[in-house]
């Protein structure tokens, strides 16, 4: 009776936990959550199996959805057929897709997709959401996941019309007519080393100071300018860096120009950037001029220079060649008149003319940014007549002309080939060395600029698309060597091998991005012209040892340090490097609150040298042992301490000193046997501190080694010392 009834209540409990199990799988799936049975503390859902008999499924099931019915809204319906849908387990793919839209596609999440690709040869340590899978892993990644795939219809694209400016892309414009040319003022590069007198050069023909105005009295960025000659006529000048920094600056100057002035100082003679400039002039076709500077000093030899220079093809007149060279004094003004009518007379033979008509070519020499007029460019104009109002494309941005200024900063209406002109227009700053084409419309220019960013992004696309083939044939490799050597277990085996092995790496996969490693240096680079940077990135092009410690280039641009850069320093823990750029007070005091460093110079390789100690400062120290003084072991010996011998070396300093709260090392036919501390340092049975050079002793090792005689005993302090970086920037 009494068991009969306790069945009874146990089966009605049982009613109401399926009563209530059922009510809850209902809701969850219409609201689309996953389910899981919810067990009762008292009467699991487990012990409906212990008497089925009693409550048939169906009976209960049916019992259990009379006491609950859902009344489902219509987009609730609709919520629920699209779930219906995912679970037929379709899943359409594409030929490229990331870890993210296929985890979407798939209705998982991504930690599901990192677990199938356990299975394929894809290195885990190397993808990220964003990471591209190509077809076939895509595909093994849906038959892990027990659905089905098939192909998505793709979108034809259509092939896009090539709307670059003509005269770039299939030289269209025809040239000039002979009859329309015009004479133009030659265009004069000085090239030279460092510090061998070319800005003092220029300053003397010019009558101005600009020498006493540059750092360090270097030139820092490329200046272009006009010189009168008493006679009439114009020469443009540009004066290029000689810093080794600078070689790009240097080649860029020789491209645009058509006689080079070659300065070399006659005390120094040739040198590094001397040869550099030789070279750029002859990959350009430019004929060079030889100015040897500094002939006021006494005991030099100017013909030393010209027999220097024979060995690197540029032969003199005298010497029988075509080079015309001048001995002058740029800081005393000697033969400068010279120099100046051997350039005319060079341009004369040259017959330099222009076409003024038409459509306006030119090339950008130097760009920055200006807090009141924006973007800016020194050009040279090379056919055309630059005007107000004019359209003009360079690289990936145009502009309509709003102002031009010559060399002094006072505007100007309009100017021709081989004038020098500053532009103000430009929607952004185009890079020095691009070349400048005028075009009929904004319209036009819109046109241009979106069809090379479109080039560009393709150009971009198709390289990263070969760094991913790369390393997925490299992983590819490696995934069948793994599979090589589990060649004779059987495909269970393997699985459960592969899965082991790599299990690990599934679960330490970051979910968002880690914090920077200690031993990167994150660095955000300002400078005042474009070529300015354009030089520094060259010089951390240079940079391999990347071992030593990482070196990434956060952020880089022109202009002076602002609150966006104090943020990115602090997002990536990085520092700021500003050449010849300010900080306001402002932006000093907001680095200062957020310990951000701003270091900012106005020579180049100070700005390098200041790198190289930030550089230094993030390397570990390492340990340096140096030696304090040296013995050599005698004779051997033991003595009993206690139940235990203990071996004792007879030893003699030859060398230095032996201090007991040093350490030691022992080395025997040159490799070290032990490293350690002494147990004993005795002097006639005296226990001592330090023993001198000549001295004898008795030592005991803290280790019991066996010691023979001829053995050496090397007494020797350690200490950190900062390591330096083995980075060498070439100057």
């Amino acid at each position: 009776m009494n068991q009969g009834l306790l069945l009874r209540f146990e089966n009605v409990m049982q009613l109401r936990g399926a009563c209530l199990q059922l009510r809850a799988l209902s809701s969850r799936k219409v609201c689309g959550a996953q389910w899981k049975p919810v067990q009762l503390s008292a009467y699991p859902m487990g012990s409906l199996l212990l008497h089925p008999q009693l409550w048939p499924k169906h009976r209960l099931i049916s019992a259990a959805l009379s006491q609950c019915r859902h009344l489902a809204t219509k987009e609730e319906t609709k919520t629920q057929k699209k779930k219906i849908q995912l679970t037929k387990g379709e899943v359409e793919i594409r030929q490229k897709m990331t870890v993210e839209e296929l985890a979407q596609a798939m209705g998982k999440d991504i930690d599901h997709i990192y677990e199938a690709l356990v299975y394929t040869d894809i290195n885990l340590d190397s993808v990220e959401p964003d990471s591209v899978l190509n077809e076939d892993h895509i595909k093994m990644v849906v038959q892990k996941s027990g659905m089905k795939y098939k192909s998505a219809k793709l979108k034809e694209e259509k092939e896009r019309k090539n709307t670059d400016a003509p005269c770039f892309c299939c030289n269209y414009r025809p040239p000039a007519d002979p009859a329309v040319l015009t004479p133009r003022p030659p265009v004069v590069t000085i090239l030279g080393h460092v510090d061998h007198g070319k800005t003092t050069l220029l300053d003397s023909l010019r009558k101005t100071q600009v020498a006493s105005m540059e750092a360090g009295g270097i030139t820092q960025h490329i200046g272009a300018f006009i010189v009168h000659m008493p006679s009439g006529e114009k020469i443009t000048f540009l004066d290029t860096p000689g810093h080794a920094a600078f070689s790009a600056m240097r080649a860029r100057g020789t491209n645009i120009t058509d006689i080079v002035i070659l300065v070399v100082a006659a005390d120094d003679g040739v040198m590094q950037q001397t040869i550099e400039s030789i070279q750029h002039a002859k990959n350009a076709g430019v004929p060079l001029i030889l100015a040897i500077n500094k002939c006021d000093k006494p005991e030099v030899d100017p013909e030393r220079v010209k027999k220097e220079l024979l060995a690197h093809d540029v032969v003199c007149e005298e010497f029988g060649g075509d080079v015309q060279a001048v001995n002058i004094s740029a800081l005393k003004g000697e033969n400068l008149m010279v120099l100046a009518e051997a350039t005319v007379a060079l341009a004369e033979m040259l017959e330099l003319k222009a076409d003024v008509t038409g459509l306006v070519e030119g090339t950008i020499i130097e760009s920055w940014k200006d807090k009141g007029k924006g973007p800016l460019t020194t050009a040279i104009i090379q056919r055309g007549t630059l005007r107000k109002g004019c359209v003009l494309v360079a690289g990936k941005t145009w502009a309509k002309v709003r102002f031009l200024f010559n060399e002094n900063g006072k505007a100007v209406d309009a100017a021709s080939p081989g004038i020098p002109v500053e532009i103000m227009g430009w929607k952004e700053s185009p890079s020095a060395g691009d070349e400048i084409l005028e075009v009929e419309s904004e319209q036009r220019a819109q046109e241009v600029v979106a069809w090379r960013t479109y080039v560009e992004q393709q150009e971009r696309m198709k390289k990263d698309l070969e760094v991913i083939e790369a390393k997925q044939k490299e992983h590819r490799l490696e995934y069948e060597k793994k599979q090589q050597k589990l060649a004779h277990l059987t495909w269970r085996q393997r699985k459960a091998a592969l899965y082991k092995a790599n299990k690990h790496l599934m679960f330490s996969r970051p979910k968002e991005k880690t914090e920077m490693d200690e031993n990167t240096l994150s660095l955000i680079v300002k400078g005042d012209v474009d070529g300015s940077v354009e030089a520094i990135l060259n010089i951390l092009d240079s940079y391999d040892c990347e071992d030593e410690c990482k070196l990434e280039i956060v952020y880089f641009g022109m202009g002076d340090i602002s609150e966006n850069d104090i943020s990115l320093a602090e997002a990536f823990n990085g520092v700021i490097f500003g050449f010849s750029v300010k900080a306001n007070q402002s932006i000093k005091k907001l680095a200062d609150k957020k310990g951000i460093k701003i270091k900012l110079h106005s020579i180049i390789y100070k700005l390098i040298e200041d790198l190289k100690d930030e550089l230094n400062s993030r390397l570990p120290p390492t340990v340096v042992e140096t030696t304090i003084g040296e013995a050599s072991v005698l004779n051997t010996f033991s003595v009993t301490v206690g139940r235990n011998r203990i071996p004792v070396a007879g030893c003699r300093v030859h060398k230095g000193l032996l201090d007991r709260k040093m350490k030691f090392k022992l080395i025997r036919n040159r490799d070290v046997i032990w490293k350690g501390c002494l147990s004993s340092l005795k002097h006639h049975k005296v226990d001592v501190q330090v023993i001198k050079t000549g001295m004898d002793c008795g030592l005991s090792l803290d280790k019991n080694l066996e010691i023979s005689i001829g053995d050496e005993i090397i007494c020797y302090e350690e200490k950190e010392v900062q390591q330096t970086t083995s980075w060498d920037p070439g100057f």
